[in-house]
């Protein structure tokens, strides 16, 4: 019994760690504890840990990702987000979690904090709590429902799921189109389409 529960935490991961719109981490969780008819509270806490898992590799490669591709400027800038974060630690935690809360997908604000380079423990924390109660709630409705994996799998393809992934693309490319030093240090909206790293050629 204990292999479907390691399910559990890897199909969280897995739905977590992919760096495009992707269904929420809640809908395989929601699936296997009816298919294997599984502990929920048990679900729920391996499979946000799954999520934390999958959102912290996330930040690892956008980071990885942003200082071999991204171009320095643009990089100045999410570093310049990074270290307002770290001055405000409780209102930027407040906010990650107020985001959790919501459902608005997070893979935009994962990618940020690494492209950011700023340390997991401003934003995965918060984000633990903010996906257990959601989570909690969506795997609790789920079990409920009446034909709950028919519904689940129409869910999420549904056209609220659709507005969530055109939400998601919004939000990504909102980050990085906008100048956040303009931004934050002169107030003003600017936007800047050059997010990709030169090369320079010799010869």
């Amino acid at each position: 019994m204990w292999w479907q529960y390691i399910l559990v935490f890897l199909g969280a991961f897995l739905f977590d760690v992919v760096p495009f719109p992707f269904p929420p981490a809640y809908t395989i969780m929601t699936l296997l504890q009816i298919i294997f008819d599984l502990n929920i509270w048990l679900v729920v806490i391996i499979g946000v840990l799954g999520s934390v898992g999958g959102r912290y590799t996330l930040m690892l490669l956008s980071s990885r990702l942003a200082s071999k591709y991204l171009d320095p400027k643009k990089s100045e800038d999410f570093q310049l987000l990074g270290a307002k974060m770290k001055e405000s630690k409780w209102k930027g935690q407040l906010m990650v979690l107020t985001y959790s809360l919501l459902p608005l997908p997070t893979t935009p604000l994962f990618l940020g904090a690494g492209a950011s380079k700023l340390n997991p423990i401003y934003i995965l924390p918060a984000f633990f709590i903010g996906r257990l109660v959601t989570n909690a709630l969506a795997v609790h409705m789920g079990s409920f429902a009446e034909e709950s994996i028919q519904t689940i799998i129409r869910d999420s393809f549904s056209l609220k799921s659709l507005m969530s992934i055109v939400i998601s693309i919004l939000f990504f490319l909102a980050m990085f189109a906008i100048d956040w030093k303009a931004l934050v240090m002169d107030k003003k909206l600017v936007f800047n389409l050059g997010i990709k790293r030169k090369t320079t050629q010799e010869g």
